[in-house]
């Protein structure tokens, strides 16, 4: 008699993880960069004793250009806000944020001024 092949079985149980979506995904990549921001200007005012001042523009720049890629992905993935509405919403934000750039930059080379 020749055997017979059975197709696994299939679990009818729901998944146990369900993963974030990538708007989430995205946020989260925002929040990681300012940690590690954090991180760094901690690590410098216990090392030197001093803070850093004039650092808001600089720190402005990772949320601008994040923004702009949430935009891209919440269009890409839920349809809002609209194709267009969401290339408009990107480009301004990473045009502010080749703006203040430079001003942060400034801003964090004054303190190392003498």
């Amino acid at each position: 008699m020749p055997e017979e092949k059975r197709a696994p079985q299939q679990d009818s149980r729901e998944p146990d993880y369900t993963p974030a979506s990538p708007v989430k995904r995205t946020l989260a990549w925002i929040g990681l960069v300012y940690m590690v921001i954090l991180l760094a200007l901690t690590t410098y005012g216990l090392f030197t004793g001093t803070g850093l001042g004039n650092l808001g523009p600089l720190l402005t720049v990772p949320g601008l250009i994040g923004l702009g890629i949430l935009a891209l992905v919440s269009w890409r993935t839920a349809g809002h806000p609209g194709k267009w509405p969401a290339i408009a919403l990107a480009s301004l934000c990473w045009i502010l944020a080749l703006a203040t750039l430079p001003i942060g930059i400034a801003g964090l080379m004054s303190n190392f001024g003498g």
